[in-house]
């Protein structure tokens, strides 16, 4: 028998990963928590709102019955902004089979409670020993959805979930590698996100390619010391979870992290930019989360705390690009 999959999330990542796994030979649930939108995508067999180009593989089937979606298989596959991560979770948990369950996720973010990693969310809400997965690296949901050629990293401290779920998303144009670093696949996955803002801020402020380059190649610095920190590893830093995505993200519009930074620098109002882009942001809260980590555990990130100061104090733009400009001069390692 095929793999059964549940898919929590019907955004346009959500989506992708679920006609991915469908076209991959799965039987796919994709669950929302929106029951209009559910019958819009069940009606029209494609996400008109996200993917309207794209339509479902009939082996993809949808609800909004977060029971039925538990009941369904005890494969859970995460793709919901990291604000609703947990409180998810708990909801899910009253109906799913315990013993057996598995969560994978392709959020990219912290809890915002606390700043924890998902893979902590996991453990505290069913127990440490639950299998647990993260997927992530250079990924947008039209191209994955569209059948471009991309690869990404899977990780897991047990081996033989991320051999699974590898497996399981692997085609001939969908290359997935392991990894057992966890923490370094969820910091990169998050932190960039943050330094998309950046790079779109300076963008918009039409300080050209060198700039870009720059904020990059230090922003790659920031997520490294932070990772290293809380336990991840170098060598994924510079791999498909951290120097890939972080490259995608601050180099292309279909980013909403760098649109958003973008219009910011353009000086237009962070609310009015909200609204147009109609999707999650999630560069906009990870900076808060970040700023609080770095400062908890006493790590240098500048351009993170210049965006967390342009989100939260106010800060004019222009300022927060003087502010690491003016610097003391230092050896680059």
């Amino acid at each position: 028998m095929s793999q059964k999959i549940t898919l929590l999330g019907a955004g346009s990542w959500g989506t992708a990963l679920a006609i991915l796994a469908a076209r991959n030979g799965c039987q796919v649930l994709l669950w929302g928590h929106t029951p209009e939108h559910i019958a819009g995508l069940a009606k029209e067999r494609k996400n008109q709102r996200y993917l309207p180009d794209l339509s479902f593989p009939e082996n993809v089937a949808v609800t909004s019955d977060l029971k039925k979606a538990a009941e369904y298989s005890d494969l859970i596959l995460v793709a919901l902004p990291s604000h609703a991560f947990k409180s998810t979770l708990i909801d899910l948990k009253p109906h799913a089979s315990v013993k057996g369950i598995k969560i994978a996720w392709a959020t990219k973010g912290f809890n915002p409670e606390d700043g924890s990693l998902l893979h902590q969310v996991v453990a505290e809400v069913f127990s440490p020993e639950t299998p647990a997965a993260i997927l992530s690296g250079p990924t947008f949901a039209h191209e994955v959805a569209a059948n471009l050629p991309t690869a990404i990293t899977v990780a897991s401290t047990q081996p033989q979930f991320a051999n699974q779920l590898a497996d399981i998303l692997h085609s001939d144009r969908f290359r997935a590698y392991t990894s057992s670093d966890i923490v370094g696949v969820e910091v990169g996955g998050a932190v960039k996100n943050v330094l998309a803002i950046a790079a779109g801020i300076a963008d918009g402020l039409g300080f050209g390619a060198n700039t870009r380059a720059a904020l990059i190649t230090r922003g790659l610095s920031e997520i490294m010391r932070l990772g290293i920190k809380l336990g991840g590893k170098q060598e994924t830093f510079i791999g498909l979870a951290g120097l890939g995505d972080l490259v995608l993200t601050c180099t292309d519009n279909q980013s909403r992290n760098r649109r958003f930074g973008l219009a910011l620098g353009l000086g237009r109002s962070r609310s009015s930019i909200i609204d147009e882009i109609g999707q999650e942001i999630e560069g906009i809260s990870t900076a808060k989360e970040t700023y609080l980590l770095a400062k908890r555990h006493g790590i240098d990130m500048p351009i993170t705390e210049q965006t967390y100061k342009v989100l939260y104090e106010n800060l004019n733009p222009l300022s927060a690009v003087q502010n690491l400009l003016a610097r003391d001069q230092k050896a680059e390692s």
